[in-house]
């Protein structure tokens, strides 16, 4: 057993700056003097955080945030059960706490952590979070509405007519009229030529945008869209954390996955390439993430595992966080070099099978019986495998975890409220803007705005004007009025007349 400690240790002996997850354990002997790391290097090579409810994978990405904050990396972390807000405040001194403190050499000290509290549309506690239908796009959208591969390629084909309009859809309202048009006798002419769109197609779109306004959906999308750099800040030398509150949406888990894989795309398609830097620029924590996966098209599996793999080089760095290995699809698996494996239950025939699917996905060890250990895993601890500076795997180490130094429960609902008022993102985003967009448009309820008169000039006063024959000028039509206006010049300068869409359908992000 000394021949195995020495061979685990040495393995994680890594120098340079890494990230502290607890003691290797041995014959059920903890070995503070044995410490498990992972390289801040290679936190953008991904990792995979897995077990069984109530084993503990909570306050192992809290154990894990914390750090990269102290190391300055900033994280984004999806707070599906709402207690990742005691993030911002120190934690509570505890037998427990001092007892696993010293079985896995820590000095521990209670310490609060700069943290943004977020909301996806103002549900829940946080600065609203929202996102444009057209910055959406129709893939990541179809996610959400469930539609078929015909439903969504008839999507598809609204969001390009609207694109090459140049017409903001802004929100849900703005999609429907849309859509209304197309399949109207003044609007069908439009696609007549790109193959047009079927009214039963369309009635199933409209049903189903009805019913996720009608459930409450209308809130997530519209102005002002959140800027996604916005995640990647730094406070006093620590990296912020922002925690997207979830709690009141566990039963709408297609809408807030689907949302949290925009913000991915979106920073994908937004950031420069930087190559392999010394720690990632962002840490992206995606709880729950068999949500994404489900039901998802093969198209769509294929531009999450193309978005994991491409977006290393932009100093990102994705953690999926779920029950076993196998809710993961298996290209993106394949890139996920850093595991931390709590324990998994084998109570039904189904159980026995994931867990021999498990303990596969691990590199062979000679140390442990992994079929074995993996059901017999305590709450805070896990089986341990991670990339070296030089890529290569370690060997597996069953872990003790250190205990978090943040509060080990929500933060305390005046100190949330305090958070969110001092928080620099509060005056941009706090309040919905209900802007000129298409669906005011198409109904012909907006006229152009006049022009501004110029400022007066004293010497031109003074001067007589020379008459000038005055052209008569054509009547407007609609369409015109809605391109001459200034709300749409606003829009076409900062988007442009025809939309770059990405791998998701996204609409990428033109930066003034």
């Amino acid at each position: 057993m000394d021949d195995h400690l020495q061979e685990i240790s040495a393995a994680y002996g890594f120098e340079g700056p890494v990230l502290e997850l607890g003691a290797v354990v041995l014959d059920g002997q903890s070995h503070p003097d044995a410490p498990v790391r992972v390289p801040l290097a290679m936190l953008n090579r991904h990792g995979l955080i897995a077990g069984a409810t109530g084993t503990g994978k909570t306050k192992t990405l809290q154990l894990m945030a914390e750090q990269m904050s102290a190391a300055g990396i900033p994280v984004f972390l999806a707070d599906i059960k709402g207690d990742l807000t005691g993030l911002g405040a120190p934690g509570a001194t505890s037998d427990r706490v001092t007892r696993r403190a010293t079985e896995t050499g820590t000095d521990w000290q209670p310490t609060a952590f700069p943290v943004e509290l977020l909301s996806l549309g103002g549900i829940g506690d946080g600065v609203p979070v929202r996102a444009t239908i057209t910055s959406f796009g129709p893939v990541l959208l179809s996610k959400v509405l469930r539609l078929n591969k015909t439903q969504e390629s008839s999507l598809g084909l609204v969001f390009h007519w609207a694109d090459g309009r140049g017409l903001p859809l802004l929100d849900l309202k703005d999609l429907r009229a849309v859509i209304t048009h197309l399949i109207s006798d003044e609007g069908k002419q439009d696609l007549a030529g790109i193959g047009g769109l079927a009214k039963a197609t369309a009635g199933v779109i409209l049903r189903e945008l009805v019913g996720l306004e009608s459930s409450g959906g209308d809130v997530f999308f519209g102005e002002p869209e959140l800027d996604t750099q916005k995640l990647m800040r730094v406070q006093d030398g620590r990296g912020v954390l922002s925690i997207m509150n979830l709690s009141q949406l566990q039963d709408r888990p297609q809408l807030f996955s689907t949302f949290l894989m925009w913000l991915l795309a979106d920073l994908f398609e937004d950031l420069p390439e930087v190559g392999d830097p010394d720690q990632p620029k962002l840490v992206f924590f995606f709880d729950e993430a068999h949500l994404l996966f489900d039901d998802a098209s093969e198209a769509f599996l294929d531009a999450i595992a193309r978005t994991v793999r491409l977006i290393r080089s932009k100093g990102v760095g994705v953690f999926f966080v779920t029950q076993t290995p196998k809710d993961v699809p298996g290209e993106v698996l394949a890139q996920l070099g850093n595991r931390v494996q709590h324990a998994l239950r084998a109570f039904t025939p189904e159980d026995a099978k994931a867990l021999k699917a498990t303990v596969s996905t691990f590199p062979t060890s000679t140390a442990y019986d992994l079929e074995e250990l993996l059901p017999a895993l305590g709450i805070g601890e896990a089986v341990v495998t991670v990339l070296t500076d030089r890529g290569t795997p370690t060997p597996v180490a069953w872990t003790r975890l250190r205990p978090p130094a943040s509060l080990m429960a929500p933060m305390a609902q005046a100190d949330q409220d305090a958070v969110i008022a001092a928080s620099p993102l509060l005056a941009e985003y706090g309040q919905a803007v209900d802007r000129d967009s298409a669906y005011e448009r198409l109904l012909a309820k907006v006229t152009p705005e006049p022009e501004e008169p110029p400022e007066p000039d004293e010497r031109a006063e003074a001067r007589e004007p020379e008459p000038r024959p005055r052209a008569e000028k054509p009547e407007e039509s609609t369409v015109d009025k809605v391109l001459g206006s200034s709300v749409f010049k606003q829009f076409a300068r900062s988007a442009g007349r025809e939309i770059t869409r990405s791998l998701f359908g996204t609409a990428r992000r033109r930066r003034r």
